[in-house]
């Protein structure tokens, strides 16, 4: 890996938006904190070459809404559910980064003083100036939204340049690549697109907010050693959504 003063950053300020599930590791529940380790390691990886850096991560690895309100729950208390289960995840991703030396803030859109902070835009705005990462939890503090779409509106708001947006897989696929051996596998590709022949991306509330706001979405592999910070030194493997 070049050393910091030859990366070429390509973005100044960045959203990464990973699910609940990327901090699993091999289990099929909960949190694996050497993966969270893992992580926390790519974060503080790309956060020592200068870039500003916000984190959404999804909560599905303990609680999804939508599964609870399959299985008979009401909607808005399993999507609430959901949004706490995202708050524990921003603790454990914190803890990780400040054993790093990385300076963190868990922001929530649900009030919780005793554990993070409440979401006050300018707030945030200024601990990024700061160069401290940024962990939005909580959702948007609504049910019936997810964290996608979360990720796509706090990005928004923070003036991000981008989102990158970690998978199991090193880009947008036309078909599910580790059960179709003739998966085509995109290099760039509009948010239309992604709409039009339902790729997976994001939900579509979450494209239709980032085509508005013209913000572009990076699709890579969260599980490649490197790539976070790789991509953002104009190398690595990825799919660019954009206009």
């Amino acid at each position: 890996m070049e050393g910091a003063t030859d990366i070429r950053v390509t973005y100044k300020r960045v959203l990464l938006k990973i699910s609940g599930e990327a901090l699993m590791g091999d289990q099929g529940y909960g949190l694996h904190p050497p993966t969270v380790a893992r992580i926390a390691e790519e974060v503080k990886s790309v956060h020592d070459i200068g870039v500003e850096i916000c984190m959404v991560i999804g909560g599905g690895n303990i609680f999804r809404g939508l599964q609870g309100s399959a299985q008979g729950m009401e909607r808005t208390t399993a999507d609430y559910m959901g949004m706490l289960a995202t708050v524990m995840n921003a603790l454990a991703m914190q803890s990780a980064l400040e054993a790093l030396g990385v300076h963190t803030r868990v922001i929530s859109a649900i009030p919780m003083d005793q554990v993070c902070e409440p979401y006050i835009r300018r707030r945030a705005v200024r601990h990024l100036e700061k160069k401290r990462v940024c962990i939005f939890a909580a959702g948007t503090g609504n049910p019936y939204f997810t964290t996608d779409t979360a990720a796509t509106l706090r990005a928004s708001e923070m003036a991000c340049e981008a989102i990158f947006k970690g998978t199991k897989v090193d880009g947008v696929y036309d078909k599910d690549p580790k059960k179709h051996d003739d998966a085509k596998r995109y290099d760039k590709v509009t948010y239309d697109e992604v709409l039009q022949k339902h790729l997976g991306v994001m939900d579509a509330s979450a494209i239709a907010l980032a085509r508005d706001n013209r913000l572009p979405i990076v699709v890579f592999a969260l599980d490649e050693p490197g790539g976070f910070r790789g991509i953002l030194s104009g190398d690595g493997t990825y799919t660019l959504v954009g206009p």
